[in-house]
């Protein structure tokens, strides 16, 4: 079935990192406020050159958040706070597999370079379920995967599924009840 082989490409950790879970949340968490005389400067290992992507801005952003200490790395502990601002559950176990995921230097902290493959990687296995979500979709662009659209796509895999049971599949990850899944409601299933 090609929804497998998209969760067998996505690894387990980047469900905390979707780049869309993480945009809606930045403004949440930056609401706390953090004055720039607190923060210190970023070691000399973080700057990469004299002038910087707004992507790369983005990240650093989005890195000063889990960090919340400061010190430019991310513990196991920071993963689990910053989560948990966000109404997310995170297990110690949990975090401590993220992080062994992307650890290069194996100290089991993240350095801004480990944050940014872990989001690259985030990024692909979205452009991958988009993929996905896609070819669900009865008419292309409406944004929902109908029963009628799961139903054919499981006859186009040789998989025959009832109407029936392609509604019953779409109501375990129906979030708001209206009878379809929409690309957020299929990214929660397929992660």
């Amino acid at each position: 079935m090609a929804t497998a082989a998209v969760t067998a490409t996505a690894s387990k950790s980047s469900k905390w990192f979707s780049s869309k879970t993480t945009k809606l949340s930045l403004p949440r968490v930056g609401s706390k406020s953090k004055s720039s005389s607190s923060s210190p400067c970023p070691s000399p290992s973080l700057v990469l050159g004299p002038k910087k992507s707004s992507k790369e801005d983005e990240l650093r952003q989005v890195f000063g958040y889990f960090d919340s200490d400061g010190d430019g790395r991310i513990s196991g502990e920071e993963l689990r706070v910053y989560f948990q601002s966000i109404g997310e559950s995170m297990s110690h176990e949990e975090a401590q597999k993220v992080i062994g995921d992307f650890d290069v230097d194996g100290d089991s902290l993240l350095e801004f370079q480990d944050f940014v493959r872990l989001m690259e990687q985030s990024s692909e296995m979205d452009d991958d379920l988009k993929r996905a979500f896609q070819m669900f979709e009865v008419e292309k662009g409406c944004g929902c995967i109908t029963p009628k659209g799961l139903q054919q796509m499981f006859n186009r895999l040789g998989d025959s599924k009832t109407y029936e049971e392609c509604v019953a599949m779409i109501r375990v990850f129906d979030l708001d009840g209206n009878g379809v899944l929409d690309f957020h409601e299929f990214h929660r299933m397929m992660t």
